[in-house]
């Protein structure tokens, strides 16, 4: 098994598909890791849900499993950080640990209606001033009224002081630190941070927000830092061991990236794809469609700030096109089939399956296939999924650079999708910056793992963690800038034909 003696750092990674733990040891390097998906449930278009404590069975089993491969026990184990698929939301009940109805996932759009209603003469901006966010389905406040509206008796039970909200690493922390048998109520300012219920700049619960959202402030988990200790295990096979760190994924992957400078920038390629830059101890407001929030906060240290732009699907493109098309057999294949032409044949495909994210915030999008003549085979379809990522990211970057005021100068990438060379040079050709890949691709559950280990004295401090970062593959723009310009022009204007397709009444 493993060559690299102890101590070492495990990172819980609860993301939107998969749970997985992954062991690292003091050089970063992966010691082991073990994975398991859990059910993705559709109850009605445009929802989705996951089991909460199919979830929290299937943490175990990771951690248990990672454990067992790297032939180590607590004792090796210096501390447990958490990383986690952002603004799901679960209420669950204190006393008996029971969700009181399955999670609502980040994707799920059945808040539009709410969040419209939540505006009212205002708009989308209602509560961007405080919280960097605008008013959509995505963030967990709103989720967390539904469920209060629409569960029977639930609000009573909340005001009873019986019911506890959490996002997935709360979740996750709680049960971890003895659930109903003195579970720790905590969450950190990242995932805070997208509740659309804290202020970015008290870093505090608003009481005025969660008022006018009517979330009574109660069922709200303690806002700690990114590092610092929460609590111990309980049981399990890492009993006795701190848990040190929470930070939402894409935060966690610009940690593990190591972009503790103004104006760095990573973009994480899963199911959504999510780009940040650092931008100091800044709050910038987005004037572009991205948001504002927090990147991290290692203790007592300054908070650290961040601009965002969301991508709702990319990798989950890639699964459409092999589940639902069957068009290839493997996700894989979609490099192989796409290398098999020169170009996109003339096709543009906008997966705005679930509306657009940033830079335009539409929940009324949907997908579109533009550009289709009778030459366009399968291959030119694969190929134009690939581009969508590409030209989705091309957008987040413009607008980041409008906002900031700073140039791109490389994008750090990782996340599954990143296996794609095409892909990687296709994305360079489109942002017409290099475009790098670090050895450890896993840099949501490394900086989980980094964060945690700060907490506890594991690593000294950041410099250490960005002597640890290494290289291992680099794409320079090849592409012509009137080929890149023309084909962005088409790009645009696809994208304008996938909005206005959801009529009002029917959005809701």
């Amino acid at each position: 098994m493993t060559s690299s003696t102890g101590p070492f750092i495990a990172a819980i990674d609860q993301g939107t598909t998969s749970s997985r733990c992954i062991v690292f040891d003091r050089d970063g390097r992966i010691v082991a890791v073990d994975q398991k998906e859990h059910e993705q449930i559709f109850p009605k278009p445009g929802w989705v849900e996951h089991d909460a404590i199919e979830i929290w069975t299937n943490v175990q089993e990771v951690v248990a499993g990672a454990i067992a491969k790297a032939e180590i026990t607590a004792a090796d184990v210096k501390a447990v950080g958490i990383t986690n698929q952002r603004e799901t939301t679960v209420l669950w009940d204190k006393n008996t640990g029971q969700p009181v109805h399955n999670a609502l996932v980040w994707q799920d759009t059945r808040t539009d209606a709410l969040c419209k209603e939540l505006g009212r003469n205002v708009g989308q901006d209602r509560f961007r001033r405080e919280t960097g966010l605008p008013l959509a389905s995505y963030f967990a406040g709103p989720k967390a009224r539904w469920l209060l509206d629409n569960v029977e008796g639930l609000r009573e039970r909340a005001e009873a002081g019986d019911i506890l909200f959490g996002t997935m690493d709360s979740w996750v922390i709680w049960n971890l630190t003895g659930g109903a048998e003195g579970g720790v109520h905590v969450t950190d300012v990242t995932n805070a941070s997208r509740t659309m219920l804290m202020n970015l700049h008290t870093l505090e619960w608003d009481a005025k927000i969660a008022e006018s959202m009517e979330v009574p402030l109660d069922i709200l988990p303690e806002i700690k830092s990114s590092a610092e200790v929460y609590g111990h295990v309980k049981d399990g096979v890492l009993a006795g061991v701190p848990v040190a760190s929470a930070l939402g994924d894409q935060q966690a992957a610009l940690f593990g990236q190591t972009c503790f400078a103004e104006g760095e920038a990573k973009s994480t390629y899963g199911t959504g794809t999510f780009m940040l830059m650092n931008t100091g101890d800044k709050v910038i407001n987005s004037y572009s469609g991205l948001l504002t929030t927090v990147g991290y906060k290692i203790g007592d240290q300054k908070p650290v700030y961040a601009l965002e732009g969301s991508i709702a699907v990319t990798g989950s493109l890639v699964q459409w096109m092999r589940d639902q098309m069957g068009m290839i057999k493997t996700a894989a294949e979609i490099e192989t089939l796409a290398l098999s032409v020169e170009d996109n044949g003339g096709a543009y495909f906008v997966p705005a399956f679930s509306g657009l994210f940033a830079p335009y915030w539409r929940s009324d999008a949907r997908g579109v296939i533009a550009g289709l003549t009778r030459y366009v085979t399968k291959a030119h379809i694969a190929r134009a999924v690939l581009e969508a990522t590409a030209w989705q990211t091309r957008e987040i970057t413009d607008a980041m650079t409008k906002d900031s005021g700073v140039e791109l100068a490389a994008l750090k990438v990782d996340g599954g999708m990143t296996s794609n060379n095409l892909l990687m040079q296709t994305l360079s050709d489109f942002v017409d910056a290099p475009v790098v890949r670090p050895m450890v691709a896993e840099t949501t559950c490394l900086g989980a793992a980094y964060a945690a280990g700060l907490a506890v004295g594991f690593w000294p401090d950041t410099d250490a963690l960005r002597a640890n970062w290494r290289r291992a593959a680099e794409w320079t723009p090849r592409m012509p800038a009137e080929q890149r310009d023309r084909e962005y022009k088409n790009w645009l204007k696809a994208v304008e034909r996938s909005m206005g397709w959801i009529d009002d009444e029917v959005a809701s």
